[in-house]
């Protein structure tokens, strides 16, 4: 237990660092007009909101599972993975808004208050990455991310500034701003494909379903196929397999005992976590009236499959 509430403080910190952070930021690209430092305090409220939905879900999605989430809580920190992206998306939409007039006509820019906040901004995303840098959870890794992000936006916010000061080139701040911009729209996006794909229930990336299935009615006599093979994941951790499996009549008690113990090891081989298996005999079939044409139309059709 000890781990779990270690990770989600951890987390917490990390929240409240961002969030107060990301507000004195906004205040202080006001005052200076930079727009660069606007967009990147933009960016750090998008990390504060997604730190604190994580440390929220962080939280929800240790719990077990029961009666009502059956499968668990685990996809509610996927859930907070959306909300976060289109914050971003919000946010990066506003930012590129009013910083692309800024390109046409610079304006004046206190660099010195610039360089002041950039100073700041290290120190503090500097302590930020160093607390979470320790994390082994998902969430943590994805935060520590995230603060070393804002640790190199502000590394460039300071560069730029002293580059500024020195020969008094304001355009540069809002072409920094749309960088800082595409970069974080870049990586939502890449997020975003991810989230959708997790909840479009598409079989994940790391298991190959089709090999698996012919390595498993190649190895064992007994099987004649495997059909209605399902594979998904939960949060792209945990991956669930259901399938029938066709078994010869003559399969005996023990035949079946083995086979799954062998269906089993190959799943876990597979990267696949949760597995529910069918096993039918030939005779179920005859049983419904449908015995030659459910054949040889089952056979047929994944005979095709596997010359793909």
């Amino acid at each position: 237990m000890k781990k779990k509430d270690k990770s989600a403080n951890n987390i917490g910190v990390a929240f409240f660092l961002n969030l107060f952070f990301s507000i004195v930021e906004l205040v202080g690209g006001i005052f200076t007009n930079s727009i660069s430092i606007i967009s990147d305090s933009v960016h750090d409220f998008g990390d504060a909101i997604s730190i604190g939905i994580a440390w929220l879900l962080e939280k929800k999605s240790n719990k077990k599972p029961d009666s009502r989430y059956t499968y668990g809580y685990a996809r509610y920190s996927v859930l907070g993975a959306l909300i976060t992206s289109i914050v971003l998306v919000v946010g990066s939409v506003v930012m590129l808004y009013n910083a692309i007039p800024r390109i046409i006509n610079p304006q004046y820019i206190q660099y010195d208050g610039m360089l002041i906040l950039g100073i700041i901004g290290l120190l503090v995303n500097g302590i930020g990455a160093l607390v979470t840098s320790k994390g082994e959870k998902l969430n943590e890794k994805s935060i520590n991310l995230h603060l070393l992000e804002d640790l190199l936006g502000w590394i460039a916010v300071l560069v730029i500034s002293v580059i500024m000061k020195i020969f008094d080139m304001p355009i540069l701040d809002p072409i920094l701003s749309i960088g800082i911009t595409i970069f974080i729209l870049y990586h939502v996006f890449r997020n975003l494909k991810e989230v959708f794909e997790i909840f479009l229930e598409k079989a994940p990336k790391k298991v190959d379903f089709e090999e698996f299935k012919n390595e498993l009615v190649e190895e064992n006599k007994q099987i004649i196929e495997i059909h209605h093979t399902h594979v998904w994941t939960l949060d792209g951790n945990n991956t669930y397999i259901t399938m029938h499996v066709l078994v010869k009549d003559d399969t005996t008690t023990d035949n079946i005992i083995l086979l799954k113990k062998q269906i089993k090891e190959e799943a876990k081989e597979h990267n696949i976590n949760h597995i529910t298996i069918e096993i039918e005999y030939e005779k179920e079939k005859c049983e419904n009236g449908e015995c030659e044409i459910e054949e040889n139309h089952e056979h047929h059709g994944h005979h095709h499959h596997h010359h793909h």
